[in-house]
């Protein structure tokens, strides 16, 4: 029944994750659909390897912001 619900009216995306300030993974409320952000800003399906992508993006992430806490 939720999926005929996304089927009629789409999809109903909330951020489920932030990876970057730039980079989110979104899920639907209605059926858990789960899509981020690609490298244009389009949403894509979450796959296993965007999954370990972004992961991967996050650390990255999180060391140079921290880094830079530091410094100043």
């Amino acid at each position: 029944m939720k999926r005929i619900f996304c089927n009629i009216f789409g999809h109903h995306y909330t951020v489920s994750k932030r990876v970057t300030s730039h980079i989110k993974e979104y899920k639907c409320i209605h059926c858990q659909k789960e899509v981020t952000t690609d490298v244009s800003g389009n949403l894509s399906n979450l796959t296993p390897e965007l999954q370990d992508i972004n992961r991967t993006l996050e650390r990255i992430y999180e060391r140079r912001h921290h880094a830079a806490q530091q410094v100043a």
